[in-house]
């Protein structure tokens, strides 16, 4: 055997090896670190999926330690790969890449003759602020704008950690007050546009739709679709980050690493910041009106959870996250003063979703206030169910019925 051939032979063994390594790292991660409860829906699915992203984590890890790659880069580079495979042309929709004051926007809009001005829908994606983009929701806004005939936005905000906090917001606001202003050239009413998203999308479309409610130079939005998102940064042992906090795809830990992300990227508070440490005693006394487990209907206590009391806070941990108690961050803050303006309100949560009761808690200060809320919840849901309603062999049934109920909530307003 040749000297060039014995090398061969040895890196496909060590890359075979590598990859049989990742393999059983994979499964072993996803067997010993998740906890799917019964009912939650497809469960083999979920471990599929699961899997495939602790896979893409670990070798992105590993070509970061060897300094070929970010870790980062690399996972929105394969994220963006598998989700955007079937990209191409809609014979229905004029699809085009924009800028709206230098924010990237896509814009479906579709060909088909409107008797009257259409709806508009702004749609900011999830990712935690940090994953996502224009071409990872392109399925779902195609299908959106289809199935409601109105013309959509979707806004590709800058991302953590490169961008932290207000950057995402600022993008995010600037574009929807920009189409505010210019819908009617698209042929959209300009008193009919929703602004919506998912996750941390749901963060910043009820953020932006806060935002709105003082200018009295633009039209305020119709209505905002909030799905499952992420509203508080205060308190990380509600019932629903108890009972759900190794479900996949969104474990508890994990969302506080993609909020710190955000705010600071300082990740080194993690375990204060779960502990409440970055709340002063007299804000947790006074956010307990709004964010205390009795504003939660008992249905949702009764699975593994326990009250916690957050009793003891620590100035530099305060201080070192302390845009979390923006209201911009943790919208379910803002003053009644700003509530009771809002539009109506479509609020989707998941059962097995550690996010679930912030969609619950809000709910409930919108209605206090006098605000519509239409709620639909999954009861066999888990976080990002959403973006998997169209996914071939891996589409979950309770997704597309989501995508389904979100639209009929769209053409009803």
């Amino acid at each position: 055997m040749g000297l060039g051939l014995a090398l061969l032979v040895l890196l496909v063994a060590i890359l075979f090896s590598l990859c049989f390594l990742i393999f059983i790292g994979t499964i072993y991660f996803e067997l010993s670190n998740s906890d799917i409860p019964p009912g939650v829906t497809c469960p083999a699915k979920l471990r599929i999926i699961h899997g495939i992203m602790i896979g893409i984590a670990i070798v992105g890890k590993i070509l970061h330690n060897l300094g070929i790659c970010s870790q980062i880069g690399f996972t929105r580079y394969v994220r963006e790969t598998l989700m955007t495979a079937k990209l191409g042309k809609d014979p229905k929709l004029f699809i085009k890449d924009l800028q709206f004051e230098g924010v990237p926007v896509r814009v479906y809009q579709p060909k088909s003759p409107s008797a009257g001005g259409r709806k508009g829908v702004l749609f900011f994606h999830g990712g935690g602020w940090m994953f996502g983009s224009l071409d990872t929701y392109d399925n779902l806004c195609r299908y959106i704008s289809n199935e409601t005939e109105s013309v959509v936005v979707s806004v590709g905000y800058r991302l953590a950690p490169a961008h932290k906090y207000p950057a995402g917001f600022e993008d995010c606001l600037n574009a929807t007050i920009h189409f505010l202003k210019i819908a009617e050239e698209y042929g959209v009413n300009s008193s009919s546009i929703v602004i919506s998203g998912d996750s941390a999308g749901g963060n910043l479309a009820a953020a932006v739709c806060q935002a709105l409610v003082s200018r009295t130079d633009l039209p305020q939005p119709l209505a905002q679709v909030l799905i499952y998102p992420l509203l508080q940064m205060i308190d990380f042992n509600l019932p629903s980050y108890q009972q759900n906090r190794a479900v996949p795809i969104l474990y508890r830990e994990r969302s506080v690493f993609y909020v710190l992300n955000y705010i600071s990227g300082d990740v080194s508070v993690m375990e204060d910041v779960l502990d409440g440490q970055h709340v002063p005693v007299d804000m947790k006394l006074n956010f307990r009106k709004w964010l205390g487990a009795d504003n939660i209907p008992d249905e949702f206590k009764v699975r593994d959870y326990k009250p916690c009391i957050m009793s003891s806070h620590s100035d530099d941990v305060h201080e070192a996250v302390k845009n979390a108690l923006d209201s911009a961050c943790s919208p379910l803050l803002a003053e009644d003063s700003i509530i009771r303006l809002l539009p109506k309100a479509y609020i989707l949560t998941c059962e097995f979703d550690v996010l679930r009761d912030d969609g619950l808690l809000y709910k409930k200060r919108l209605e206090d206030n006098g605000i519509p809320v239409t709620w639909y919840h999954v009861k066999d849901g888990v976080h990002g169910i959403v973006g998997f309603f169209d996914n071939g062999n891996l589409t979950f049934p309770s997704g597309k019925q989501a995508v389904d109920n979100i639209v009929n909530f769209i053409k009803s307003v």
